[in-house]
């Protein structure tokens, strides 16, 4: 699961997808030559570059996340008010290049990236219907966990100036805290209340950040204690005296207690008093319920497949495919010996806490196993990647433990991307809280999905390409970008020394099935009247995940509607693109050439890339 920036997060917009109009019937034009495509293409990406650098300049968030310092003393705008003047200039510089730019004009590559400016545009505008229907404060996305973790982790202090920045942003973030307030309520206004495990999960999160001093007694709060070294840092380099220094730790005091601590207060408030609106956890929970949720969901469907797929036609492709993974599941069942039915197969393995075969230790020592197991096996990977790989990520990885703030028993593991230049690594977060919700079987396979060749391939490649405009290099199309990490766990076993134990492998299928459910679920969840628990029995029936884990994703299905199904959807297309392409090429198809052109061009929409996978088989034929 790739985490999204934080203006995201906040308005919880949700985007559609729109396919590429058909160009009305127009007289036939001259032939444009190679050189003059090649000139149209230049002027267009130098367009799109300066397009993008004002479309930067919105989110000084997003700056930071470049690895840039400029506005690194602020916090993006959480307004309606302010979204709609980002849509306005978004639309406008649309309609700009719709008129500057003929499309027959340039060269295929460079309609691509026409087509998908054209495209997020187009997702934003379908969006208006349903800014108020997302929840703006849950247990997975909310505003609450993502800033601190975005103010220690990824706000670079290397100067004094930088520590000013830091502190003013701290400030900044209890205003930009009370504006997603302000959202939330308007849409409790509206009766779009979140369940109340969610808000309760955003009362949990809240309460950790503001514990420790200076906020209570006790030890200092995580963010408390990150500003303090930080000021170490500086005036053990001598760019602080001990005046200076008390100074600064005072300034960061009152902006934490007087800003801050008051947001968060905020937050707990709205939390716990509109509570009493969620909806009845033993009745149907699904975006269906809410107002104008019918279409609401099946609009977060097409964003975040970017098919035209129904909520029934991804119901029954779950379905199938949760039937065919089983069959392989019988398979490694019968390899290992058990004697018995999958069923019961499954309630061994999810039962078995105390067998160090399948669980590690619920104390440091199995934490930091876990850790050091998953850095191996991303090790081999790495050693063996220019063997289907010709791009390379410049971009280091890192296995780190969730933040205590808002770490959750069982809840997903994470990536959160590092910077273009490679100077800051990607980081794989696992939730280590429960050792008894992290199977070893899982411990491989997700590590390929959130690291190598996972997420920290494709994003890490995508941000460091050359020779695309600059804003391909950052777009987010989560059926492409959740589909390759899927891919990647099935193309792992392709490499050399992975999933040799054979409970590893039952683990790979595990994930497999576990977003094959996803189909099921979530469609039945939002489009069939499914309750939570009527979910978790279905995820319990047909997986050897434990209830802890179970319970925690389908929690994440409900307040993200649709995210789920972008998996396996995108998982299934590349696969048949590779297959096509395999069929289509025979002996000329190169495995490193295939991969190269999937990442070589940034996320992609599922249809786009189709035509780019296209465009690459035609080359090689005709070499």
């Amino acid at each position: 699961m790739i985490k999204q920036t934080a203006t995201a997060i906040a308005l919880a917009l949700a985007l559609t997808a729109c396919g590429q109009s058909t160009p009305a019937t127009a007289p036939e034009k001259p032939a444009v030559s190679a050189e003059e495509m090649a000139a149209n293409g230049e002027r267009l990406n130098a367009w799109f570059d300066a397009k993008y650098e004002e479309e930067l300049q919105f989110s000084p968030i997003g700056l930071t996340f470049l690895g840039r310092k400029d506005k690194n003393d602020q916090i993006d705008c959480f307004t309606i008010e302010c979204h709609e003047e980002q849509l306005a200039w978004r639309v406008a510089a649309t309609e700009e290049m719709e008129s500057e730019f003929d499309y027959d004009a340039l060269s295929p590559a460079d309609r691509i990236s026409y087509d998908i400016w054209k495209y997020q545009t187009e997702q934003e505008v379908a969006g208006e219907d349903y800014l108020y229907n997302g929840y703006i404060f849950d247990q997975m996305n909310g505003p609450q966990g993502f800033m601190p973790t975005f103010l220690i982790n990824f706000h670079e202090v290397s100067s004094v100036a930088d520590l000013d920045a830091l502190i003013t942003r701290i400030s900044e973030t209890g205003r930009a805290m009370n504006q997603a307030i302000v959202i939330a309520q308007e849409s409790a206004s509206r009766g779009v209340h979140a369940p109340k495990f969610a808000y309760e999960g955003v009362i949990d999160q809240s309460k950790k950040v503001i514990t420790g001093a200076p906020f209570t007694e006790g030890e200092d709060s995580a963010l408390y204690a990150d500003v303090k070294s930080e000021i170490a840092k500086l005036s053990e380099a001598g760019e602080l005296t001990e005046e200076e220094a008390d100074a600064k730790l005072e300034q960061a005091r009152v902006a934490l207690v007087d800003d801050f601590q008051t947001a968060y207060e905020a937050i707990i408030a709205f939390a716990e008093e509109d509570m009493a609106n969620s909806p009845d956890p033993d009745s149907p929970v699904g975006a269906d319920t809410q107002p104008n949720g019918k279409a609401y969901y099946n609009h977060l469907l097409a964003t975040q497949t970017t098919t035209d797929l129904t909520a029934d036609e991804i119901h029954e492709i779950g379905l199938a495919e949760v039937a065919r993974i089983h069959e392989e599941m019988e398979a490694i069942k019968q390899e290992v010996g058990f004697e018995g039915t999958l069923q019961e197969f499954f309630t061994m393995l999810r039962d078995s806490k105390d067998d160090e075969r399948f669980y590690y230790p619920n104390t440091d020592e199995g934490r930091q196993a876990y850790i050091d197991d998953a850095t191996t096996h991303i090790e081999n990977i790495k050693a063996n990647l220019p063997e289907f790989f010709g791009i390379l990520p410049k971009a280091d990885l890192v296995v780190k433990r969730v933040e205590p703030f808002r770490e959750q028993d069982g809840a997903a593991q994470h990536y959160y991307p590092g910077t273009p230049d490679g100077s800051r690594s990607g980081t794989y977060y696992a939730h280590l809280s429960d050792m008894t919700a992290m199977p070893k079987r899982e411990l491989e396979v997700i590590a390929y999905h959130e690291g190598i060749p996972g997420h920290h391939m494709q994003i890490s490649i995508a941000q460091e390409l050359e020779g695309v405009p600059q804003f391909r290099t950052q777009a987010g199309f989560t059926a492409y970008i959740e589909g390759w990490a899927l891919y990647s766990e099935w193309l792992a076993t392709e490499f050399p020394d992975t999933y040799e134990d054979p409970y590893s492998n039952f683990g790979r299928l595990g994930s497999e099935i576990w977003r094959a459910i996803r189909l099921v679920v979530d469609t039945g969840i939002h489009s069939k009247g499914w309750t939570e628990e009527e979910a978790v029995q279905y995820f319990l029936n047909n997986t050897a995940i434990t209830e802890a884990q179970a319970r925690s994703e389908i929690q994440r299905y409900i307040v993200m509607p649709g995210q789920a199904t972008s998996y396996k959807i995108g998982m299934m297309k590349i696969q048949q693109l590779r297959k096509k392409a395999e069929d289509a090429l025979g002996d000329k198809f190169d495995i490193k050439a295939f991969h190269d052109t999937v990442l070589g061009g940034g996320a992609l929409p599922l249809e786009i890339l189709e035509r780019r996978i296209d465009q690459w088989i035609e080359e090689v034929k005709a070499a």
